[in-house]
């Protein structure tokens, strides 16, 4: 299909119920993976029994049994709870552009989120079922089987989520089933915020100065000790082959191998945090590009729901009493807030998103040059910074924030390629793919989204500056492995007649496919 979402319009803060919310880039640590804060204590489930004794807990993007209020709200209230979750094939088809909404790295995470969801419940006396094929048919036809009484759910931003959320409680109101959404995506909850989601200001700065004003985030919901389930076949976990997605290991040369799952996500806060004690310097070294120490590189976590971002911010909090408190501490929770801005504006503007002015409208008059585009994608621009860090992204599933800003701008503003194009692309191939944070960020980058400036990258300066020696550029581009200091620049050895990098004629590294300096002068006169 030809866009991303659908058509169904947002509604009113002020008459929805309990939701849930998510975030961008950035990431933390903890000391024991079981830990949690001493305020949020485990609990063991007391059943209080509504008009039935069975409901089912949908699990969306909040793959944790921690801080997880449709959990603790369906166990408490009910005998008997059903997890389930959906491997919707719509996800792993093509979308916007005829590119796949789903790749490899990210359909690995997410299967292996989905296993260790199932062992965390499984460690609890529960299970989680397994189904393939469409919510809004798979989920009526389980409550019926089961004589479950209510479903439970952390509704999304998305309008597509949103129109199979609303087809899914059509069916069940129909039934005679009741629905409850919950909201758990943000650090801040939607109905703690200042003003409401359509009131909220649009730049970025007074909206959080606002947020911090308003008081703390709530705090965590505790995690159930007993999860009971009624008798139910709990099928098999898809492998990616299962799914029409070509199966893909972590590459070794990546920052780090991004197992998928709540544990794995608990495990990388400790081990940055407080194993490697890198918080303290986190604003310092959180434009790096090799390594895994640089950031927290939390995202993927807190995009599948692995990690809540109120236990990012109790864990920050807690380093903060127990090691020190500074700038890069605080830095850490300022990308979680903006994250909160990017989901909220999603609640606010919707499918303006995903048009060509984005939420600034107008038709910006972007090419469609699909071979340019594909220049792009494969790494082949002839621009080394730019290339380096999409031939990371398409071989990890990963790429740091610096580069994604510089890869952003050398689309849309030195090619004039269409935004959407880059978001969609990064949709298939990010590990932390954020429906939110990645088109909205895209938006803002390409000049049509919030607080939008026109600014652009000089990717060459950008390379000169963060990968000053070039070992990013070669550890990526083995090709450039004998350039010297005109790595970020190799055109310059050939218009100095210095010889062809080593390698014949045509099998080299490409000339840059614009001419830079004239897309230069351009830019810096627009």
């Amino acid at each position: 299909m030809e866009h991303r979402y659908g058509t169904d319009t947002v509604p009113d803060p002020r008459s929805c119920p309990l939701f849930e919310a998510d975030g961008s880039a950035g990431s933390p640590g903890a000391m024991c993976v079981e830990f949690f804060p001493v305020f949020v204590r485990p609990f063991r489930a007391v059943a209080i029994t509504m008009s039935g004794d069975t409901a089912i807990i949908w699990f969306r993007e909040d793959l944790r049994v921690h801080d997880n209020e449709a959990l603790v709200s369906a166990v408490r209230e009910f005998d008997r709870v059903l997890p389930v979750y959906v491997f919707d094939p719509r996800e792993f088809d093509d979308g916007m552009f005829d590119l796949p909404k789903t790749g490899p790295h990210r359909t690995r995470f997410l299967t292996e989120s989905v296993t260790d969801l199932r062992d965390s419940l499984r460690t609890r006396n529960g299970d989680l079922l397994v189904k393939r094929g469409e919510p809004e048919s798979l989920l009526p036809s389980l409550a019926a089987e089961h004589d479950a009484e209510a479903l439970f759910y952390h509704t999304t931003p998305a309008s597509e989520e949103k129109a199979v959320e609303a087809a899914i409680t059509d069916a069940l109101d129909a039934d005679g089933v009741e629905t409850r959404s919950f909201w758990g995506k943000t650090l801040y909850h939607r109905t703690d915020l200042p003003t409401s989601i359509h009131g909220m200001n649009d730049t970025f700065t007074p909206w959080r100065k606002s947020v911090e004003q308003s008081g703390a985030p709530r705090d965590q919901v505790p995690t159930p000790d007993e999860i009971p389930v009624p008798e139910a076949d709990p099928g098999e976990i898809p492998v990616s082959s299962d799914l029409g997605v070509e199966a893909r290991e972590p590459d070794g040369r990546g920052v780090l191998p991004f197992a998928g799952g709540e544990s794995q996500g608990r495990d990388r806060v400790g081990t940055y945090l407080w194993d490697e004690d890198r918080l303290r310097e986190y604003k310092e070294t959180r434009n790096g590009l090799l390594g895994s120490e640089f950031s927290s590189k939390l995202s993927a976590w807190l995009t599948h729901g692995c990690l809540s971002p109120r236990y990012v911010y109790d864990e920050v909090k807690r380093y903060e009493s127990e090691r020190v408190s500074n700038e890069s501490t605080y830095w850490l929770v300022f990308e979680l807030l903006w994250r909160d801005f990017m989901t909220f504006q999603f609640e606010k503007y919707g499918d303006a998103f995903f048009a060509p002015g984005g939420i600034q409208g107008g038709d910006p008059g972007w090419r469609k040059d699909r071979e340019a585009f594909e220049q792009w994608a494969n790494g082949e621009t002839g621009v080394p910074f730019v290339d380096a860090n999409m031939r990371e992204l398409n071989e990890t599933g990963y790429m740091s924030n610096r580069g994604r800003q510089n890869v952003a701008s050398f689309l849309a503003d030195w090619l004039e390629v269409d935004w959407r194009m880059g978001a969609a692309y990064f949709e298939a191939k990010l590990v932390d793919y954020d429906v939110c944070s990645n088109w909205g960020n895209w938006a803002y980058q390409a000049g049509v989204g919030n607080d939008s400036r026109n600014n652009y990258f000089n990717v060459v300066k950008q390379g000169k500056r963060y990968d000053s020696g070039g070992e990013y550029v070669r550890h990526w581009l083995p090709e450039l492995a004998d350039v010297g200091e005109n790595i970020h620049e190799p055109w310059t050895i050939r218009e100095k007649g210095q010889g062809t990098l080593g390698t014949p004629p045509g099998e080299g590294y490409p000339q840059p496919m614009i001419d830079m300096d004239a897309a230069h002068e351009r830019l810096r006169n627009r």
